[in-house]
C-alpha cells in the first residue's frame, strides 16, 4: 500500500507551462510503484481521456482534476479584477485546485471548466465562489499553490483574509476541501505552511502536500525554463536563471515526499485518503447520437423505417426501375446500418447536405469511403454511383468491426459555414461546437523556438532545419537524427551533415541539441481543426469541457480521437476551393453564354477533356496539376474515369514506383500476368496491378472465401505488420484458397501479393470521387476556358505567385488577361468578350466597399468619362487618395481621358472636386452648367496636367507594386524564348526532384537586398521572378563579386546554383548572376532559323541572309537551317562559315523577317553548365 500520491501534477496541457507529456507521467508513476495519479492542468481538461485510458492501462488509477482559476473577491464577469487581488495583479485571480470524486463531481468539472472560458475569461479562464457553490457536488478541492486562492493572503501576512476564504471553502466543500502545503525550498512556502498548520488547528481542516508537478525529471529544469521563454519574442538573457526559481518541481519519489514532509504527516496522509475517495469511472465508446426529428406525416414511427424509406425513395430517383440485384444490396446496407444502430447517423448527414444543396451550395461528389455506399448515393449523400465503379460498402462499414460511421463531406469554401450555421439552427447553438487541436514542436519546430529563446543566429539554425527530412509526412525525431540513438524500425538513420552539430564544442549549440530533444513533441499552442464539428444531444458541455478565448471560435477541449471514445458525433465539414471554382465558373458561363449548366449532368466521355489530360495541359485541375503528374499523364494518355482513378491512387509516394509498369501493360509493352486465373476480373482494370483497397478485399473474397467484412479486417491487419497476426491470416488465406481448390503454393504467393500491395493500396471509393470531381474541372477548362480560368483566378485572388502562374498559363492558351478598369471590371475576375478582365478586389488598398461603390455608380449612370467624373459620382471616402493611387497604377482608370502619368498627379484635385460637387448635392444647390448636356458640363471640371506618360518599364514596376505581378506585359517577355531556352528550371512549377542540383533561371530581379557577413565583405538576398513565378535567392560574398555588377532591381538576369526545395518554395543558393544579354550571346550554341519553302518568299531569304552575313565572324555560334517543302519533306542544313554572335537584336531582326517562332536558340548542354559549376570553390 502508498503512502503517498502526487495530486498536483500537469502535463504540456498546461501549454508552454510544463515540460512533460501524458505518457511521462504516467511511466513515472509506474515506475515510482503509484498506485493513482492525478491530472490538474491549467484551467482545462485537454488531456484528461488521454490520461485516464493510458493510467488505466498501466494498472494505475486516474484522478481527472483542473487546477482552477479563481475570483475570490468579486464576480467572474469583472473586467477590472485586478483591485480585487490582494496583491494588486493577475487580473483577479487565484488558484484551486479540483479532483473528480465521482461521475457526478465529472460531470461538474465539465461545467466548471467550460463556465470559465465561456463566461469568465479575462487573461484566463476563470470561475468564482457562486459557479463553486453551484458545482460542487462530487469534487474535492486543494487550495493549490503559493499563488492558491488561501496560500496568496498568508505569503502576504494577511490571516484573517485566508482564514475568510479557508471558511467559504469549507461551507462549500464540506470535508472534501484540503489546506494545500508544498515544499520547493522557497522562503515564502515556508510562511504558507505556517499559516496552513494554524488555520488546520483552528478550523479542523485537513492539510495535505503535493509537489506541484512540470517536469519529470530533476535535470529538465532548465529545458522547461526554455520552454517557458518560448512564448517571448525575444532571447532569454540568462536560461540557467529559473522563472520557477528552483529545480524541484519534478516528479519526486513516495521517499523523498515523506522526507520533505516528514513534520506534516498529516498532510501525507490525505493524498492517500483522497485517493480512496475518488471512485471514477468513465464509460467511454457508447455513442450519444443527437434525436432527429422525423417529419409529421412520414408514416413511419422509427428511425430506422424513416431512413430505409428514404433510401429506397432515393433508390428509384437514381435508378428509374432499379434491378432486384440493386433492390438486394440495398437492403443489406439497410440491415447493418440499422443493425448498428446508424440510421440516425445517415439521416443527419443526408438532411445537412440536401439543405446545403437546396441552398444551392456546391457539394462535393463524396469524399473517403462513404462513395461506397449504395444508401449513402440514394440518400444523395454522395453522387458517385458505387455500382458503376464496382465500390465496397465493407470498406465503409464493417459490420464485424464495430465503429462510428465516417462520412466527410466538401462544400464549397465560401460558404461552408452556412451548412454549419443549419446545423446549429437544427439542433440547437449549445450542442454544436468546433474541436480543438493543438501544434506540437515537431523537431524542425522545436530548433528553430529553442534556437532563438537561446539567441543562436537564425541562419544557423536554418543550416540544421534544412537538414531534417520529412518522411509521408511525417519529420524525423531529433534524437535520430542527431545520431544520438539508434532507430530500431530502421526507417531513421543519423544524418551525416549534422555530424558537426553533435561534436560542436559550442556551449549553445551543445545546449540547443539537449534541451531541444527533451522538448520535441510537447505541445506549443492551441488551434481549431478546420473541419470538424461536433453534434451533441443535448448541451455540448454536458459531455465534454469547451475551450474559448476572445481570439477563438468555441471549442472542444477534447481532440478527435478522445471525442470519439466519449461518444459524440464528430463529422468533417470541409471547405473545398474547387467547389467554389466550379460555382464560379457556371455562375459565368451563365453570364457569357446565357446557358444554366448542370456540372453533375456533363458527359464522362468527352474527347476534348481526356485529349487535354493527355497533353499534360492541367495547370488549375483539381489533384493533377503537379509538374510530376503532367509528366505521367502525357504517357498514360487516360481515356476514362477509371484511367484518373488509379492515376490519382498511384501518384504518391511508394505505388508510384508502378506507374512505369502500369502504363507499358496499358499499352501491351509488358505483359499482363495473374498467379490464378480468379485474379484477372479484379485486376483487368488495372492491368494486373493491385491498386486499391478495394481490390485487396476482393483477392481474398474470390480467392480464400473470406467474407468482404473479413477481407478488410484482414485488409488492416496487413497494414500493422505485426507478425503473430500476418501469420494467423495467412494460415487462414491459404487453408481457404485450398478448399477453393487453389494449391497452397500458388495461394501463399498470391498472399505475399496481396500483402505487398496492401501497404499502397488507396481508397478506391475517394480516388473515383475526387478523379469525378477533377474531371469536372478538367471538362470546365477544356470546353469553357476563360470562364474557368476567370473562376480559377479569382479563387486565389489573395496568393500573388497563383495569379501569376495562371496568367501564365493563360497567355499559353491564348487568353488575354485584361488589367482592371473601372468602366468594365466587377470584384473578382470577370470574362469579356472571350478575355478575362482583372477583378478590382485583387488590387492593393481597394477594398469591398470602394469596389462596390465603382460598380453601383457605373450601372446608376453609365461609363465614367474622366477622372473628375469619376470622383464626382462615386464615394469619395471609400475610394480614398490611397484607393485612387493603386487604380491609377494598377492600369485601371486607363479607360479615362489622360495617360497614368497625368492622372496620377491630377489625384488630389480629383479628389476636392469631387468631395466640393458631393457637398453641394447634399446641401440642394446646383451649379449654373447642371442642366447642360454631359459634354458641356464637363468644360466645369478642372483640366488634367499634360505630362508625358511613364515609360513601359516604369509601368509595369508599378502595376506590380499593388497587384503583385505583372499584367498589361511582362519584363521579361521581348526575351520569352530565349528565357525559356536558357532556363532549366520554372520557378512556378518546378519538378521537386530539383532539390540539390544544378539550375539556370533567367527572369527579372524584383527585390536586392545586401547586407555584411562575418568576414566584411558584401552578400545578397534577392528574388527572382519569371512568368510562372518567383524563387527567394541568396548570393553569398564569393559569387556577389563575381556578379555584382549585374545586381540590380527590375533587371533581365539568368542566374545558376544550386537548387533547395522546401514545400511549394523553392531557393536557389547562387554561384553566378548574368545579364540576361550576356547570357544569350555566351550560352547561344546555335542559332535555329525554319524556313518553308511554301510560305517563304525568295525576297524574304534573300533579306534574312543579308542580315546573317553582316553577322558573318562576329563570334562562335553555328546557324542551323531546317527546310521544309509542301510535300512533308525536310532538310537540316548548316552553314559552317556562318560563325556568328547571337544578340537580342539579331533575333528580333531575324523575326521581324521569318517569323517569331521560326527563330530560336539551341543553348549549350547542360553537363558543361554543371561542371562549370562543380569548379567553382563553394561551399
Amino acid at each position: 500500500m502508498a503512502d503517498f500520491i502526487h495530486l498536483h501534477n500537469h502535463s504540456h496541457y498546461s501549454l508552454l507551462d510544463a515540460a512533460c507529456t501524458v505518457d511521462d507521467l504516467v511511466s513515472a508513476a509506474a515506475a515510482n510503484n503509484m498506485p493513482a495519479l492525478a491530472l490538474t492542468d491549467h484551467g482545462v481538461m485537454f488531456g484528461a481521456i488521454e490520461f485516464y485510458k493510458k493510467a488505466k492501462a498501466a494498472g494505475i488509477k486516474p484522478i481527472l482534476g483542473n487546477e482552477m482559476y479563481v475570483v475570490t473577491r468579486g464576480s467572474r464577469y469583472d473586467r477590472d479584477a485586478s483591485e480585487s487581488h490582494p496583491e494588486g495583479k493577475r487580473h483577479g485571480y487565484n488558484h484551486l485546485v479540483l479532483l473528480a470524486k465521482n461521475l457526478t463531481g465529472y460531470h461538474n468539472l465539465l461545467k466548471l471548466t467550460t463556465y470559465g472560458h465561456t463566461q469568465g475569461f479575462y487573461y484566463k479562464p476563470r470561475i468564482d465562489f457562486d459557479l463553486l457553490r453551484e458545482h460542487s457536488e462530487g469534487l474535492i478541492a486543494l487550495t493549490a499553490c503559493a499563488g492558491g486562492v488561501v496560500s496568496t493572503y498568508l505569503a502576504i501576512g494577511d490571516y484573517d483574509a485566508a482564514r475568510g476564504v479557508a471558511l467559504q471553502l469549507r461551507e462549500i466543500f464540506g470535508e472534501d476541501v484540503y489546506l494545500e502545503i508544498q515544499n520547493h525550498g522557497l522562503e515564502r512556502e515556508a510562511v504558507i505552511r505556517e499559516g496552513m498548520l494554524r488555520l488546520s488547528t483552528e478550523l479542523g481542516m485537513k492539510l495535505i502536500c503535493t509537489n506541484d508537478i512540470h517536469y519529470v525529471q530533476r535535470e529538465h529544469a532548465v529545458a522547461h525554463n526554455v520552454y517557458l521563454h518560448i512564448a517571448d519574442v525575444r532571447e532569454a538573457e540568462d536560461i540557467t536563471r529559473l522563472r520557477y526559481e528552483t529545480p524541484e518541481y519534478h516528479f519526486k519519489s513516495e521517499a523523498e515526499m515523506l522526507r520533505l514532509f516528514r513534520d506534516y504527516p498529516g498532510a501525507i496522509a490525505s493524498t492517500v485518503e483522497v485517493m480512496e475517495k475518488v471512485n471514477l469511472e468513465l464509460t467511454l465508446n457508447v455513442n450519444h447520437m443527437p434525436a432527429f426529428p422525423i417529419p409529421e406525416g412520414a408514416g413511419v414511427a422509427s428511425l430506422d423505417e424513416y431512413m430505409g424509406l428514404l433510401a429506397h425513395q432515393g433508390l428509384e430517383h437514381r435508378y428509374g426501375a432499379p434491378t432486384q440485384e440493386m433492390r438486394d444490396r440495398l437492403d443489406f446496407e439497410i440491415g447493418i446500418i440499422t443493425r448498428m444502430g446508424y440510421s440516425g447517423y445517415f439521416l443527419i448527414v443526408q438532411d445537412f447536405i440536401n439543405a446545403a444543396r437546396r441552398r444551392s451550395i456546391r457539394v462535393g461528389p463524396g469524399r473517403g469511403s462513404a462513395a461506397g455506399s449504395l444508401v449513402a448515393y440514394a440518400l444523395r449523400i454522395t453522387d458517385v454511383d458505387p455500382l458503376r465503379y464496382d465500390l465496397l460498402f465493407e470498406r465503409f462499414l464493417n459490420p464485424d468491426r464495430v465503429s462510428m460511421p465516417d462520412i466527410d463531406v466538401d462544400f464549397q469554401d465560401d460558404r461552408r459555414d452556412e451548412v454549419i450555421s443549419y446545423v446549429r439552427e437544427k439542433y440547437g447553438s449549445d450542442s454544436v461546437s468546433q474541436i480543438v487541436t493543438f501544434g506540437k514542436l515537431s523537431a524542425r519546430a522545436v530548433i528553430k523556438d529553442v534556437g532563438r529563446v537561446l539567441g543562436l543566429p537564425l541562419n544557423l539554425v536554418e543550416s540544421i532545419t534544412k537538414q531534417i527530412p520529412v518522411k509521408m509526412g511525417k519529420v524525423q525525431p531529433l534524437k535520430y537524427a542527431f545520431g544520438l540513438e539508434d532507430d530500431p524500425s530502421g526507417k531513421w538513420s543519423s544524418i551525416k551533415e549534422l555530424d558537426w552539430v553533435r561534436k560542436s564544442d559550442d556551449a549553445k549549440v551543445q545546449q540547443l541539441v539537449e534541451y531541444s530533444v527533451i522538448l520535441e513533441g510537447l505541445n506549443r499552442g492551441v488551434g481549431m481543426h478546420a473541419a470538424g464539428v461536433v453534434i451533441a444531444p443535448s448541451d455540448t458541455s454536458d459531455f465534454v469541457p469547451l475551450y474559448k478565448t476572445p481570439n477563438t471560435e468555441l471549442m472542444t477541449q477534447f481532440n478527435m480521437g478522445d471525442l470519439e471514445e466519449a461518444g459524440l458525433l464528430k463529422m468533417d465539414f470541409l471547405g473545398l476551393i474547387t467547389l467554389s471554382v466550379i460555382d464560379r465558373a457556371v455562375n459565368l458561363i451563365k453570364k457569357s453564354h446565357g446557358i444554366d449548366l448542370d456540372i453533375d449532368a456533363i458527359p464522362l466521355d468527352d474527347e476534348k477533356t481526356y485529349d487535354m489530360f493527355g497533353e499534360g495541359h492541367t495547370v488549375g485541375v483539381f489533384q493533377f496539376e503537379s509538374s510530376g503528374m503532367r509528366e505521367y499523364l502525357v504517357k498514360l494518355k487516360p481515356r476514362s474515369i477509371d484511367d484518373l482513378a488509379a492515376m490519382n491512387a498511384l501518384y504518391r509516394p511508394g505505388p508510384m514506383d508502378f506507374i512505369d509498369d502500369f502504363i507499358d501493360r496499358k499499352y501491351g509493352r509488358k505483359p499482363i500476368e495473374y498467379p490464378h486465373p480468379d485474379m484477372e476480373p479484379i485486376l483487368a482494370s488495372t492491368y494486373g496491378i493491385i491498386v486499391f483497397q478495394e481490390q485487396v478485399m476482393q483477392l481474398a473474397s474470390r480467392i480464400a472465401g473470406f467474407s468482404l467484412a473479413q477481407s478488410d479486417l484482414m485488409r488492416r491487419a496487413m497494414g500493422k505488420k505485426k507478425a503473430d497476426v500476418m501469420a494467423r491470416q495467412r494460415e487462414d488465406f491459404v487453408k481457404g484458397a485450398g478448399e477453393r481448390g487453389v494449391a497452397p503454393k500458388i495461394a501463399s504467393e498470391i498472399f505475399d501479393m496481396i500483402d505487398k500491395f496492401a501497404n499502397y493500396g488507396f481508397n478506391k471509393s475517394h480516388s473515383v470521387a475526387y478523379s469525378l470531381l477533377a474531371y469536372q474541372t478538367a471538362w470546365l477548362k477544356a470546353n469553357y476556358t476563360a470562364e474557368f480560368m476567370a473562376a480559377l483566378m479569382t479563387s486565389e485572388m489573395a496568393h500573388t505567385d497563383k495569379v501569376a502562374a495562371l496568367i501564365d498559363e493563360c497567355r499559353k492558351l491564348g487568353i488575354e488577361v485584361l488589367p482592371p478598369d473601372v468602366n468594365e471590371s466587377e470584384r473578382d475576375f470577370v470574362v469579356t468578350s472571350h478575355k478575362i478582365r482583372f477583378g478590382l478586389a485583387a488590387i492593393k488598398n481597394v477594398g469591398v466597399g470602394a469596389v462596390e461603390s465603382i460598380v453601383e455608380a457605373r450601372v446608376d449612370k453609365g461609363a465614367f468619362r474622366n477622372v473628375f467624373d469619376f470622383t464626382e459620382r462615386v464615394n469619395v471616402r471609400a475610394v480614398n487618395k490611397k484607393t485612387m493611387e493603386s487604380l491609377v497604377l494598377a492600369g485601371a482608370l486607363d479607360s479615362l481621358s489622360g495617360n497614368r502619368a497625368e492622372l496620377f498627379s491630377a489625384i488630389e484635385s480629383a479628389i476636392t472636386y469631387g468631395q466640393q460637387r458631393q457637398q453641394e448635392l447634399q446641401a440642394g444647390q446646383s451649379s449654373l452648367f447642371d442642366d447642360l448636356p454631359a459634354a458641356s458640363s464637363a468644360a466645369v471640371q478642372p483640366s488634367l496636367p499634360s505630362l508625358p506618360d511613364w515609360g513601359e518599364r516604369e509601368k509595369l514596376a508599378k502595376e506590380k507594386s499593388v497587384l503583385g505581378f505583372y499584367v498589361s506585359g511582362h519584363p521579361l517577355e521581348e526575351w520569352r524564348q530565349e528565357a525559356e531556352a536558357l532556363s532549366t528550371v520554372t520557378l512556378g512549377d518546378f519538378d521537386p526532384d530539383v532539390d540539390g542540383g544544378i539550375v539556370r533561371a533567367c527572369g527579372i530581379l524584383t527585390a536586392v537586398r545586401t547586407k555584411i557577413d562575418k568576414r566584411g565583405k558584401t552578400m545578397a538576398f534577392v528574388t527572382l521572378e519569371d512568368f510562372s513565378g518567383k524563387a527567394e535567392c541568396l548570393v553569398f560574398s564569393d559569387a556577389y563579386e563575381r556578379s555584382k555588377s549585374a545586381i540590380a532591381e527590375e533587371r533581365p538576369v539568368m542566374l545558376t546554383g544550386k537548387a533547395e526545395v522546401s514545400g511549394d518554395a523553392l531557393r536557389i543558393v547562387v554561384d553566378e548572376v548574368m545579364d540576361l544579354e550576356q547570357a544569350i550571346r555566351s550560352q547561344s550554341e546555335s542559332l535555329v532559323i525554319s524556313i518553308s519553302t511554301v510560305v517563304a518568299t525568295p525576297k524574304q531569304i534573300e533579306e534574312g541572309m543579308r542580315i546573317l552575313d553582316r553577322q558573318r565572324g562576329t563570334g562562335n555560334s553555328s546557324c542551323f537551317f531546317y527546310v521544309t517543302d509542301g510535300n512533308g519533306t525536310s532538310w537540316n542544313l548548316t552553314a559552317p562559315t556562318v560563325q556568328l554572335t547571337v544578340t537580342s537584336s539579331l533575333l528580333r531582326e531575324l523575326r521581324g523577317v521569318f517569323g517569331a517562332s521560326n527563330v530560336r536558340i539551341a543553348v549549350k548542354k547542360r553537363e558543361a553548365i554543371t561542371s562549370s559549376y562543380s569548379q567553382r570553390n563553394y561551399s
